[in-house]
């Protein structure tokens, strides 16, 4: 339902702000509380809680350095408490500044003698999980804590033009509001008094009218937004760019930067070489069971498409028998596959035939989180993966993954119909689209969740 600007519900706009300043609340008093207990156990633990007040004065340093860091970060705004990963990152970012300010202060008084090095540093490590663990279970459970959606969004419809699909706070139609091809200031009065305040705006309208609407947008204080179907095709992010004064429409972003990528690459490696060292005794053992339970290799290599669309060999523990091995992947596993080995089966169950793939990490082939590779082979409803949908060899511009997003989501087994497909290329689109080192961490934590799935076979 569309409302007229006369007819705007009055509470909306009250309830929002009110489960903001909830939001705020709850933040800094779990902030606070984890700054708190954290060095309390210890000192506890160090016995380092006496009467001369060291302890009060660490706390009395620390805490208001980080409440002024964090509001400074935005770590308290709502915004980004729609990604629980960045509302721990924040904080956490505040926390090591109000430590690294506590430090420059007993420095620069020459007193640094007089506060416990021990304390200070258990405590912090005790502050650090407990601000990323109430910060990301809180940002989880947002709606639950405050009692609603502290986020608003404003859906202006112009000239009868479709309504998308979308969780508003409210539609408005634009013709009992504003037109933006009339210089009026009464007008855009009324258009400042309709949007003042929320997160953002959406204009849905005539393509002939979008220019019009980016120029009032432009001035209203807000995040304005322009509805462009046409440019679903397209995987986002979009942007706009120009080149000798020739505007273009960014459709790829290219690789990582520098920085990103060296400390994705750098993630790699630590976790995969981790891995082969502490797994090497188990990895011998599931070597030595392939052997005995069926001939053949211990390996299976099997030509996949990795980054840039670029061909490699994966590595995979065998779990099928060599003459049953379907090296293109055309016919994907089932359930009672009668070509896998007794301990097949169970390798495949628990995911262990995937370990190898560690190598192809080392070797710089694979990442430990992306997106899935896939045989050449690989079908869905008697379709290659790319003639189900064309943004398939989109999802190829980062390395592909041990674990990525799709997997965690459950998305995996056998691709019986085209929307197997079309689900693991969403998520997989959505992770490329959204890429934060926090994410990867996320990400391989979620996975121990679904390593027995039952689609695994």
């Amino acid at each position: 339902m569309i409302e007229s600007e006369n007819a705007l519900p009055s509470g909306w706009r009250t309830q929002v702000t009110q489960l903001r300043a909830r939001a705020f609340i709850w933040l800094v008093l779990l902030d606070t509380f984890s700054i708190v207990i954290g060095f309390i156990i210890a000192g506890f633990l160090l016995s380092e809680i006496t009467a001369d007040q060291r302890f009060s004065i660490i706390i009395a340093v620390i805490l208001p350095i980080h409440l002024i860091t964090a509001m400074n970060l935005d770590a308290f705004g709502s915004r980004i408490l729609e990604e629980p990963f960045h509302a721990a990152r924040l904080g956490l970012k505040s926390f090591v500044f109000s430590i690294a300010g506590l430090i420059f202060v007993a420095y620069s008084l020459k007193i640094s003698a007089y506060f416990p090095r021990l304390t200070i540093g258990l405590g912090s490590v005790f502050s650090c999980i407990m601000i990323i663990t109430f910060r990301y279970y809180f940002s989880r459970h947002l709606r639950f804590f405050v009692g609603g959606d502290p986020f608003s969004v404003v859906l202006i419809v112009d000239h009868n033009a479709p309504i998308p699909v979308g969780n508003f706070s409210i539609v408005i139609a634009a013709k009992d509001l504003f037109d933006p091809e009339v210089n009026d200031p009464m007008m855009y009065n009324r258009l400042a008094n309709a949007v003042g305040g929320v997160d953002r705006v959406v204009v849905a309208c005539p393509d002939e009218r979008r220019l019009l609407w980016a120029h009032a947008l432009k001035g209203s204080n807000v995040q304005g937004e322009i509805v462009v179907p046409e440019f679903a095709q397209y995987t986002p992010p979009l942007n706009i760019s120009s080149y000798h004064g020739t505007t273009t429409l960014i459709v790829a972003n290219g690789p990582l930067r520098l920085i990103d990528r060296a400390l994705k690459r750098f993630f790699d490696l630590l976790v995969a070489s981790v891995a082969l060292i502490l797994l090497s005794p188990f990895l011998l053992i599931v070597a030595i069971a392939i052997k005995i339970d069926s001939p053949g290799p211990l390996i299976f290599r099997q030509i996949r498409i990795g980054r840039g669309n670029k061909l490699f060999r994966l590595f995979k523990f065998r779990s099928m028998r060599v003459e049953n091995s379907d090296s293109a992947g055309v016919v994907s596993a089932a359930r009672h596959d009668d070509r896998t080995t007794q301990v097949g089966r169970f390798i495949r169950k628990t995911s262990i035939d995937e370990l190898p793939q560690f190598l192809n990490v080392l070797m710089g082939d694979m990442s430990i989180v992306g997106p899935r590779p896939h045989a050449l082979g690989s079908r869905a409803a008697d379709k290659l993966f790319w003639e189900i949908d064309s943004r398939y060899w989109h999802r190829h511009a980062a390395r592909p993954g041990i674990t990525g997003l799709a997997q965690v989501r459950g998305y995996r087994g056998a691709t019986l119909e085209e929307e197997d497909l079309r689900l693991r290329l969403q998520s997989d689109l959505e992770y490329l689209d959204r890429w934060t080192i926090w994410r990867d961490f996320e990400i391989v934590i979620l996975t121990f969740r679904v390593l027995l799935h039952r689609n695994a076979f």
